[in-house]
């Protein structure tokens, strides 16, 4: 398992024990942080913190520490300040820096600018390439929940994400009403008629007194004629049906994400703005 150390520095004791119970509550082993201060390194080594700096604090953090890091955590302490480091796993760097960040520690970087210990472009490189540097692929939690309730002084940001749904809502409806309507129609149709027609011939030929039939007699025939009988069929000519057809379309959705950012703004005695060099 590979190990990092990560190193704090802070202008007063006060915040620096806050961040070392932070850690020892959040699971980092007690034996694993380290607290210097001015009285500690005395005891302990007999040595002038300030005499020289960079060699001592690269032999406690190692050779890769920057001479304007070490010259400052020996400011720090010679100021009275408190510097912590901490040995944790590289899979919990996040979590332990999360944690220290919380207590306010100094920023190494700017406090090596405005104190005039390194040129601001050689504090920059050096910077970058430290951030450069990959973290694990899984990461702890930076800060738990819990830690960040105890502390009133922590701004916690949000931000608003987009989510979209889809529900189906009524439109309209469609609606098919069968009825009956009448309509006029006309038709020709020929029909035939039989009278009677009274057909009177003169004869001139003279007839026999026996030839003539002198009783009574009376011819009849049937008059006759069509007349139109109307009947009416019906056959079925269409049929109407209703169904649902879907298609599909894109719609491109609008709207206003709300997200929280925090400005830092740093402050000199008299409360008025500082100027990074």
């Amino acid at each position: 398992m590979a190990f990092e150390t990560l190193v704090a520095a802070f202008d007063t004791s006060e915040h620096a024990m806050a961040a070392v119970k932070a850690l020892e509550a959040s699971g980092f082993h007690p034996a694993d942080i380290s607290v210097i201060d001015s009285s500690r390194l005395t005891a302990a080594k007999g040595v002038d913190v300030a005499a020289h700096p960079p060699g001592l604090w690269q032999r406690l953090f190692g050779t890769d520490l920057h001479k304007y890091e070490a010259t400052v955590y020996a400011d720090t302490i010679d100021d009275g300040g408190t510097v912590v480091s901490v040995r944790v796993p590289h899979e919990q760097v996040a979590q332990a820096s999360g944690i220290l960040d919380l207590h306010r520690p100094i920023n190494v970087h700017d406090r090596a600018v405005t104190s005039g210990v390194a040129p601001a472009a050689h504090v920059e490189t050096a910077a970058k390439a430290i951030a450069a540097m990959p973290l694990a692929a899984d990461q702890a939690v930076a800060v738990t929940a819990k830690l960040a309730k105890m502390h009133s002084d922590v701004l916690q940001l949000a931000e608003e994400q987009l989510q979209i749904g889809k529900k189906n809502v009524e439109t309209g409806r469609t609606r098919v009403r069968r009825f009956t309507t009448e309509r006029d129609v006309s038709q020709d149709v020929a029909l035939h008629e039989e009278h009677a027609e009274v057909l009177r011939t003169v004869l001139t030929q003279p007839a026999a007194w026996e030839e003539i039939d002198w009783a009574d007699r009376e011819l009849e025939v049937v008059e006759t004629k069509e007349q139109a009988l109307v009947n009416k069929t019906a056959r079925l000519v269409e049929e109407v049906s209703l169904r649902t057809k879907g298609a599909d379309h894109l719609e491109t959705i609008h709207e206003k994400l709300r997200r929280q950012q925090a400005e830092v703004e740093q402050l000199d005695a008299t409360g008025k703005p500082m100027r990074r060099a």
